[in-house]
């Protein structure tokens, strides 16, 4: 059994608030994916000011932007953003205590997932520990749903099996993974936008990976791509208003077959720790 004990319990989408309770004081954390930096803030007041609280990644140039103003208007000195690939982060070896992901692992392509687990192993200090929020499927998704941007959007169609996620972390080098299904429901999905919710935030805060550049290339008319996810934007990317897309949830729930978003995949807690000698 891993050292590292479940989370506490959450609500529709992955939550890391109990890796951010176990910090300690003193050390460094790297999150990926960091969109405007709520969970690095969050870890930053828990190392301390005289740590390098936060070294956090983003492929999003407008989210790093983000984050950066924040940083200075509350004067988080303990923090720098990082733009980078999830695969190629401009950060030395050896560099973090503790690695957070929230909802963005599934984003990344499937022939690029393992490189990602070779990243965080390669960042992570001896002993380090790895803590990911994400979606992962229950069974094999078809092709159908693959490829459908709206759930891909909706972190579910890029989701990797659960036997897949595992073996990846067991082939970067990591110790004893352990995934955790927090049995929160999925179905959620279908009324996504009702009360301005995503897998990934409210529709007044698009501040995940969920709206990377490549997201609103994929998911956006080209006219749209600047403005796709800024304030006051209420669909998963800002193409849509809210009030059409739990219809438009549910119209392609239909036509892809799907009775339960349940049956297909699931909010998992993930984590595992680096060895102490390679």
């Amino acid at each position: 059994m891993s050292p590292l004990e479940p989370p506490l319990g959450g609500t529709k989408g992955p939550k890391l608030g109990y890796t951010v309770r176990r910090l300690v004081i003193g050390e460094t954390v790297i999150d990926l994916g960091c969109g405007a930096g709520f969970d690095v803030f969050t870890a930053a007041n828990r190392v301390g000011p005289s740590a390098h609280g936060g070294r956090t990644n983003d492929m999003a140039k407008n989210m790093i932007e983000k984050a950066n103003k924040i940083k200075i208007k509350i004067n988080a000195e303990n923090i720098e953003f990082v733009q980078g690939a999830i695969t190629s982060i401009p950060l030395p070896d050896n560099t973090a205590d503790c690695i957070i992901s929230n909802c963005v692992i599934n984003l990344v392509p499937a022939a690029e997932k393992q490189l990602a687990f070779n990243e965080m192993y390669r960042l992570l200090r001896p002993g380090g520990r790895v803590s990911i929020s994400d979606i992962l499927a229950r069974k094999e998704l078809t092709e159908d749903i693959k490829k459908n941007i709206a759930l891909y959007v909706g972190c579910i169609s890029g989701a990797s099996q659960v036997s897949e996620h595992e073996a990846y972390l067991k082939k970067a080098g990591f110790w004893d993974p352990l995934i955790v299904d927090t049995k929160n429901d999925l179905n959620v999905y279908l009324t996504a936008g009702e009360d301005g919710t995503s897998c990934c935030g409210t529709g007044a805060e698009k501040d995940s990976s969920c709206c990377n550049a490549e997201m609103q290339a994929r998911c956006c008319k080209p006219e749209q791509k600047e403005s796709c996810c800024q304030s006051g934007s209420s669909s998963t990317c800002g193409c849509q208003d809210k009030t059409s897309m739990a219809s438009d949830a549910k119209k392609l729930a239909a036509s892809l077959g799907i009775m339960d978003f349940n049956e297909w995949a699931g909010s998992f807690q993930v984590y595992a720790v680096k060895p102490m000698t390679s």
